[in-house]
Formats: C-alpha cells, sequence, structure tokens
C-alpha cells in the first residue's frame, strides 16, 4: 500500500479515540478464529494501530467462546466479546457488535477466513473520498454454483428494488462511517440489505472489489431456503421504506377499497330493490358484505400498525450471556 494511501486511512480516523472497529459474527468458526485474528492484527498495526475487534459468538456450540477467551487473553485490549445464549441470527449478531463498537469507522467481516483483511485500508480510504458506506465486491467467488447463480439473480432483483446498483449486497465485507452504522436498524433478516437501508436514510454508498477465498474449515451456512426468504425480506423491506412511519396510509386504502367495493354493489342492489320491490340474495351480495368486513379488517390492522410504530418499546432481538471488555 502507497504511503499516500496509508495518509488517507490515518485521516479518516485521526479525530477518534478508536480508529477502527473490526465487527465479527462468529458461529461454529473456532478454527478460523486464531488465523483471522492474526491477519486482522497484521494488517492494522501496520496502518491502523489504534484498533479493536468486536467477536459476537452467535451461539456457537462447537467451542469458538474458547477460543475466543482465548484470543481476548492473548490481544490485550484489542478483542471484546459478547457471547449470545442461543443462536439469533446474523442481524442480531450485526446489531450487538456495532452497538458494542466504539471507532470513528466500523468494518463487518465475516469469520470464516473468505474475507480477506488486507483489503480494509482500501476501504478506509474510500470512506475518505467521502463516502458513508464501502460494500465489498466478491467478483471473483470460490463458492459452488448452487451459490453464486442464485447470487446473481437476487442482487439484480435488489438493485432494481432498491434503486441502488450493486454487485454484492449480501458480501458480509463492509466499511461504514460510525454514524452510518449506529443508525441502522437491524434485525430479522436486514443484514442481507444494510447497503440499501443505509442508501435509503441517505448515505453515499458504493463498492470496491475485495479478495475471496474458498473456505478452508467447517462448512457454509448456505441453505436452500436463501433465495426464498431473501426475496420475502426484500417485499418486507419495501413495505417498511414506504409505509414504516404511516402503516395506515398502506391498510387504509386497501380498507377503504374493499369497502368502496363493499358498498357500491350493495347500493346497486339497494336501488333495484327501491325500484322493484323486490331483494334476493346472490353470490355477489355475499362478495359483497365480505369485502366491507374485509375492508374493516384493514382499517384495523392499519390502525394497529399506526400503534406499534408510535409506540417507544425497544426492540430486544437476543439475549447475551456473557461480556469481555
Amino acid at each position: 500500500m502507497s504511503v499516500d494511501k496509508v495518509d488517507e486511512v490515518r485521516t479518516v480516523v485521526a479525530d477518534g479515540g478508536i480508529g477502527i472497529s473490526i465487527v465479527v459474527p462468529v458461529y461454529n468458526e473456532k478454527e478460523s478464529l486464531p488465523e483471522l485474528m492474526s491477519g486482522i492484527a497484521e494488517v492494522l498495526n501496520t496502518h491502523v494501530p489504534n484498533y479493536e475487534v468486536v467477536l459476537v459468538d452467535d451461539g456457537s456450540n462447537d467451542g469458538s467462546f474458547d477460543v475466543i477467551r482465548s484470543l481476548y487473553s492473548q490481544y490485550k485490549g484489542r478483542v471484546k466479546a459478547i457471547r449470545f445464549s442461543r443462536n439469533c441470527g446474523k442481524s442480531a449478531a450485526l446489531n450487538a457488535g456495532i452497538a458494542q463498537a466504539g471507532g470513528e469507522v466500523i468494518v463487518t467481516m465475516d469469520a470464516d477466513l473468505q474475507d480477506d483483511p488486507v483489503a480494509i485500508p482500501e476501504m478506509m480510504a474510500k470512506l475518505n473520498e467521502g463516502w458513508d458506506v464501502v460494500s465489498g465486491w466478491k467478483k471473483v467467488r470460490h463458492d459452488p454454483l448452487g451459490k453464486t447463480f442464485p447470487s446473481k439473480v437476487w442482487n439484480a432483483m435488489t438493485s432494481a428494488a432498491a434503486g441502488l446498483k450493486l454487485h454484492d449486497f449480501n458480501c458480509g465485507f463492509k466499511a461504514y462511517r460510525r454514524t452510518a452504522a449506529k443508525n441502522l436498524d437491524i434485525y430479522g433478516e436486514r443484514h442481507r440489505y444494510l447497503p440499501a437501508m443505509a442508501h435509503w436514510d441517505g448515505c453515499r454508498v458504493t463498492e470496491i472489489v475485495v479478495p475471496h477465498h474458498a473456505r478452508k474449515f467447517g462448512k457454509s451456512k448456505y441453505g436452500t431456503w436463501r433465495m426464498f426468504n431473501g426475496a420475502m425480506d426484500m417485499i418486507t423491506l419495501l413495505f417498511l421504506k414506504h409505509y414504516m412511519k404511516s402503516p395506515m396510509h398502506f391498510f387504509g386504502i386497501m380498507g377503504m377499497l374493499m369497502i368502496g367495493i363493499g358498498v357500491g354493489i350493495l347500493g346497486y342492489f339497494g336501488v333495484q330493490w327501491a325500484i322493484y320491490g323486490e331483494m334476493r340474495i346472490r353470490p355477489l351480495t355475499i362478495l359483497a358484505i365480505g369485502s366491507m368486513v374485509m375492508g374493516v379488517q384493514f382499517m384495523s390492522i392499519g390502525l394497529i400498525g399506526e400503534m406499534i410504530t408510535n409506540s417507544q418499546q425497544s426492540r430486544r432481538q437476543y439475549s447475551i450471556r456473557e461480556k469481555l471488555e
């Protein structure tokens, strides 16, 4: 890395207490952790010595937290650790890790050694250009076709829906300015859409090509339902983008439309009854009544949604068993 690039990296974090926080969700990755920590230390000790690594054990059952304890002792003052009491998912792990991060820049990466820490300085330099989020793009991937092809389709769909052109939304290797990361509301399965969420929040988002390595230890957590889950998450997020603050705007319109259809049909039959003096129960009459009932239900859902939206109750997605700070 050139001297100019190193100076750019230092400029990004010059005024902060902790320069960079590396947030790493961990689920059954005990073999990978020592090598990962060694790689992070090798890169950051050279370029940005003032850093911390936040390891979030997402309910591992292979002894990963025992390794984390060892790393905590080995890298005194560098490592923070959180251990969930059960497996809560990647979004919850990222949420907890970002909440604990104290750096001016927050980098997220996976624990499976497929993300290479050597790309971190380039991400920092990109942030220094004025971007708020730098997302990694695994242009050359060392994954099976059953994982890469659905990913390409899903990324194309997400780019169109989000209004943000990125090649690899789901890459876990990303760098954020502190304010951009702390403002993200991460829960459920939202980790797939963090660049889109940041973009909708007014952040400047870009991407850079990052190295990608084949998995050395363990097995992938990729499941066959991932594509389906991603599509459902996209629909949810688009709904939340447009109607999260005013759910009544969606459900109210639907309710009024259904009620209007029902009233229109019954009004037509009412006029017939007034003119001809007879009224028969027809399938269309039942449809009209059902439409009005559904309309009332949509209106009720909208009101309940407004009540939930305006409540101040916190959303807790995980329970922490142990912390090392």
